[in-house]
């Protein structure tokens, strides 16, 4: 472990979470894990750390002012980012979780969470390529044939591919049922690719050898809605049997967007099958199915939630590095006196020693420490899915991350905004200038409560799929791991008791009002406040975060710990009384917003 000096990423809290609350070395007595132990753990975090600040923190401010250009026929990127990228897969980070068989580490989710967390932080427009490039190869190792495998995963992995995500077309956006792209099938058990896509991250570029595009598309006979969608493998360039770069497919860029943030990663709107290239001599983009037909929205809900997580993760990273920073400025910025000190000749003190930029700097620690906690709870839960002894186990723990997934995907990317604008306000008049990285960091941060899946859309998902869809039944044992951490935290006594008090009160208010929603029978009346839902359940499962890292605390004495304890106090005295009104509003079921008509705006 390094020093915690760095202003990317605190390797003293990754060690705290990994190894003193969740005890992920006790994952490597489960037989996936075995080859693993504190000692690989702690190497690879220290790789990571190393490879994040020497080759992806020094070009970050590079790549959002020199953004990605394309010139009709090619998208331009600064050389520092496919240098860093090789870097990544030269260090074989790209198969960190994935079997032994294809050359992966079988290291534990929560452990890659960890190490991958320095990249984002570091410089989140590079580190989006590989991880795209991880998601679609995992993809493809989980539904593709051997072939396809071999052909498209294996150079994905070495690092000589790329891989994208391609989803969403101008006229659909998030409604994925009205995808119109189509897939005509070939007498070569192939199929023709026609059809116009939006926002591909990575969707072009010079890097590498080619780009895998995993896309929805309808066969002809495809049954309307969700359930008539395909997924396609679409390479940039065919590849032949051999592994061989073959012919230019049909894929082309009608041009790229122009983002508030992250602009390092190039953002695209691509066209299959236009004309501009005719593989074969014959029209269309050459397409691969994975899998069933019609079943292509399941496969890609695979890498989605995935990436929800991983979203999650990039908005509590993008946070963390700002909040050290503006913690590093306010450390040596001086500025004004005490208000006790009425000599004007005074030194003037640094302005940490001021109690509101104390404020903000707690409340921006809250957050991102309480996210993070939120982050690798969830990763945990993962391994230990995947490595159930039995199909209870299984479930519980399937059931716990379902209902978790949308609150771990937007509650970061909310909280982890306001955590950026504090950021830029400990700053002051410095923060909302370029010559500081904070203003670009919350411009970056901008992004995560919209992609994969928009605040709403995780509102939705988790009031009326994984909460009501279920009976209730997923609330029921989250609010039981609560309550076992409630008991603990009881035990211990002083304020992580009195912590717990106000925890169980607000699990049970939470309960009582769901309980409420589900009686309503409206489907639009249940729904219209789902937001207001998804928030107020946020905030309680954040505060429950803080409890277990304040038993994980116990009594132990320093500098760190007692930075922790501060934290929990102002999470709990400052931000979970927030939810109260808002559990208020939702047992109400006020109808204001379906009320309104559009007219009147």
């Amino acid at each position: 472990m390094s020093t915690p000096t760095s202003r990317i990423f605190s390797a003293r809290d990754l060690e705290f979470m990994l190894f003193e609350w969740l005890d992920v070395e006790q994952l490597s007595q489960r037989p996936r894990f075995a080859e693993h132990d504190r000692e690989s753990y702690d190497a690879l975090l220290a790789l990571c750390e190393q490879l994040a600040t020497e080759h992806f923190a020094p070009h970050y401010r590079k790549s959002d002012t020199e953004e990605p250009a394309f010139d009709g026929e090619k998208v331009r990127l600064i050389p520092e980012i496919e240098a860093a990228l090789a870097k990544f897969a030269q260090a074989d980070l790209m198969g960190l979780t994935l079997d032994e068989e294809v050359g992966g580490l079988q290291l534990p989710h929560v452990v890659a969470s960890a190490c991958m967390a320095w990249f984002t932080a570091a410089n989140i427009g590079t580190a989006a390529y590989s991880f795209l490039t991880v998601a679609n190869a995992g993809l493809l190792l989980a539904h593709g044939t051997p072939e396809q495998v071999e052909r498209f995963v294996q150079p994905m992995l070495e690092g000589r591919f790329f891989g994208t995500m391609t989803l969403s077309e101008p006229h659909a956006g998030s409604s994925l049922g009205d995808v119109i792209t189509r897939a005509v099938p070939a007498d070569d058990g192939t199929h023709r690719i026609f059809g116009s896509k939006m926002w591909i991250s990575g969707g072009d570029h010079e890097m590498g050898d080619n780009i895998v595009h995993l896309v929805l598309a309808k066969l002809p006979d495809a049954p309307p809605g969700t359930r008539g969608i395909s997924l396609f493998i679409v390479p940039k360039w065919l590849v032949a049997d051999d592994g061989s770069i073959g012919e230019r497919n049909d894929v082309a860029l009608a041009g790229i967007n122009h983002k508030l943030g992250s602009r390092g990663t190039v953002n695209t709107a691509p066209v299959f099958g236009g004309g501009a290239f005719t593989p074969g001599g014959a029209a269309g983009a050459v397409g691969y199915l994975v899998g069933e037909p019609h079943k292509g929205l399941s496969y890609m809900f695979h890498m989605m939630n995935a990436a929800r997580l991983g979203v999650g993760m990039s908005a509590t990273t993008t946070a963390y590095t700002a909040y050290l920073k503006s913690l590093d400025y306010a450390r040596g910025r001086p500025q004004g006196r005490p208000l006790t000190d009425a000599d004007p000749t005074a030194p003037q003190v640094p302005i940490i020693e001021h109690a509101d930029v104390r404020r903000m700097l707690l409340a921006q620690k809250s957050y991102v420490e309480g996210a993070l906690a939120l982050n690798l709870y969830c990763s945990r839960l993962l391994d230990q899915q995947a490595t159930a002894e039995d199909d209870a186990e299984r479930l519980a723990t399937g059931q716990l991350l379902d209902v978790l997934t949308p609150i771990a995907k937007s509650w970061p990317s909310q909280w982890g905004q306001e955590s950026n604008s504090l950021a830029i306000q400990v700053l002051g008049g410095s923060g909302y200038t370029r010559d500081y990285d904070v203003e670009a960091h919350w411009r970056d941060q901008r992004l995560n409560p919209i992609h994969e899946g928009t605040h709403g859309i995780q509102a939705l998902d988790l009031l009326g799929r994984k909460v009501l869809g279920g009976g209730g039944a997923a609330m029921l044992a989250l609010a039981g791991r609560m309550e076992e951490t409630v008991g603990r935290a009881t035990e211990l006594g002083g304020e992580p008791a009195a912590y717990a008090v106000a925890l169980k009160a607000m699990v049970d208010r939470l309960g009582e009002v769901t309980l409420g929603l589900a009686a309503l029978g409206d489907p639009e009346k249940v729904m219209a406040n789902a937001t207001v839902y998804l928030e107020a359940a946020g905030h309680v499962v954040i505060a429950w975060m803080w409890l277990e890292q304040l038993v994980a605390v116990g009594e132990k004495a320093g500098d760190f710990y007692d930075g922790k304890r501060a934290a929990a106090r102002y999470f709990f005295r400052w931000e979970l009384p927030k939810v109260a009104p808002m559990l208020d509003l939702l047992a109400s079921a006020d109808t204001t917003t379906l009320e309104m008509r559009a007219d009147w705006f």
